[in-house]
C-alpha cells in the first residue's frame, strides 16, 4: 500500500530544511497580515515581484483581470500609502489559515509552491465572518538564503467579491 499522498511526492527530492524555510515564510506572510503589519507587506515579494488577485472564473478563462494587480514593490508600496491615507474604510482585523504547501523544485534557487487558505475578517463590532477562501499560486526565490514572492497570485472561489478587499489577502 502507498502511503505517500501528492505533497510527500512533490516535496520529497527538495531538501528538509528548504521546506521548512519556505513553509516558514509562508507563515510569517500569513502572520504579518495577521497582526495588521501591512508596511512589511511588500518586503516578502522580489523588487520586481507580481502580486495579482482574481476569481477562479477568469483563472479558468484565462482572462487576465485582476481585482488587485501589483508589478513590483514600487506599485505595493503606492497601494500601501493610499490604504493609510487615501482609502476610508471599517477597522477590522483579519485571521488566515493556510494549509501545508504543495512545492515543486523549477530549478536551484526558484520553487513553485501552492496553498490553499481560508480567511475570516472581525469587524469592529465583534461581527466576525468568512471573507475569503482560494488558493495561493506562488513563484518563490531564494536570494543569499532569504525566500521572497517572484510571484504571488491569489485565486478566489467566489466570483463575487468583498468591495472592502482593502488589506492585501
Amino acid at each position: 500500500m502507498n502511503t505517500h499522498n501528492s505533497l510527500d511526492v512533490l516535496n520529497e527530492s527538495i531538501p528538509h530544511n528548504t521546506i521548512h524555510t519556505i513553509e516558514n515564510f509562508l507563515i510569517k506572510y500569513a502572520y504579518t497580515l495577521d497582526d495588521g503589519l501591512v508596511k512589511e507587506w511588500e518586503s516578502f515579494f522580489c523588487d520586481d515581484g507580481l502580486y495579482f488577485v482574481t476569481t477562479f472564473q477568469n483563472e479558468e478563462d484565462k482572462l487576465p483581470i485582476g481585482i488587485i494587480h501589483c508589478q513590483g514593490r514600487g506599485m505595493m508600496s503606492d497601494r500601501i500609502t493610499a490604504l493609510e491615507t487615501a482609502n476610508i474604510y471599517e477597522a477590522h482585523r483579519y485571521c488566515h489559515n493556510v494549509t501545508k504547501p504543495q512545492i515543486e523544485f523549477i530549478d536551484s534557487h526558484v520553487f513553485k509552491v501552492r496553498s490553499n487558505f481560508s480567511i475570516y475578517r472581525t469587524m469592529e463590532n465583534g461581527h466576525t465572518d468568512l471573507y475569503a477562501t482560494g488558493k495561493y499560486l506562488d513563484l518563490i526565490v531564494f536570494s543569499n538564503e532569504t525566500p521572497k514572492f517572484k510571484e504571488r497570485r491569489v485565486i478566489l472561489d467566489s466570483k463575487r467579491v468583498d468591495t472592502l478587499m482593502v488589506v492585501p489577502i
